[in-house]
């Protein structure tokens, strides 16, 4: 039969036997002192972790619901009929451009009109690092092969950006801007103006809720946080 040996790394031959049982029942008290202070020090902080919290309330009252009609119906019949004159008067009216990315998130194409504002807020930038810093942004964001948010362009036009974002310009994205825009004007835009999205809002009927994936991550300002954007709406 084998004996096993084992070793109280707190026992000490030259202590008295009655020291020694106290030490391995009660411990030491500094250590457990320690322990309970990390133990409410842990208590402590997160006690204030759920004061800072901003609440989130799902105010279903009939106030609440009228507000959020009053929010949708704000579009008036006549504004959204004129959405209907051309894709850029769409783009320019800023709840066009907002009812139409709704539109592109039901179809999970939302990156191109996000492309297509950072490259509008790209060649209003002034300063050499600001163009460097937003070109690189945009380059990994959506021109870059896996990118997170990639548009869809051909290899020619992905290849010429691709050798110039180390020096970039102002139209370093001209060209692919331009082949998203006539993407977005000749496929997008035809359809949206066929949805319901679109024909409620020019029959002045309320928005019905439509079914949308969870949102990935988008081109926004704070990747930039250094630099001011002029663009008013960041989606």
């Amino acid at each position: 039969m084998e004996t096993s040996l084992v070793f109280f790394s707190q026992l000490s031959m030259c202590e008295p036997k009655e020291k020694t049982i106290f030490k391995l029942i009660h411990g030491s008290g500094k250590e457990e002192t320690s322990k309970e202070a990390k133990i409410r020090a842990k208590e402590k902080r997160n006690r204030l972790s759920l004061l800072v919290q901003k609440p989130v309330f799902y105010d279903d009252t009939p106030s609440s619901r009228s507000g959020q009609l009053a929010k949708e119906t704000r579009i008036s019949p006549e504004e959204a009929i004129k959405w209907g004159e051309s894709f850029d008067k769409l783009l320019s009216h800023k709840e066009g451009l907002e009812t139409f990315t709704r539109f592109l998130k039901t179809e999970f194409s939302e990156e191109n009109i996000e492309f297509w504002i950072a490259c509008e807020d790209f060649k209003k930038s002034k300063d050499p690092q600001q163009i460097i810093r937003k070109a690189k942004a945009i380059y990994e964001k959506f021109i870059q092969n896996d990118a997170p948010q990639e548009v869809n362009l051909d290899f020619h036009t992905k290849e010429i950006i691709s050798k110039s974002i180390t020096q970039p310009t102002l139209h370093s994205f001209d060209v692919a801007q331009s082949r998203v825009y006539q993407l977005m004007e000749q496929d997008s835009y035809m359809r949206f103006l066929k949805s319901d999205i679109y024909l409620d809002l020019t029959e002045g009927r309320s928005q019905r809720p439509t079914n949308l994936r969870r949102r990935s991550r988008s081109f926004t300002c704070t990747e930039f946080q250094d630099v001011k954007s002029d663009v008013a709406i960041w989606l």
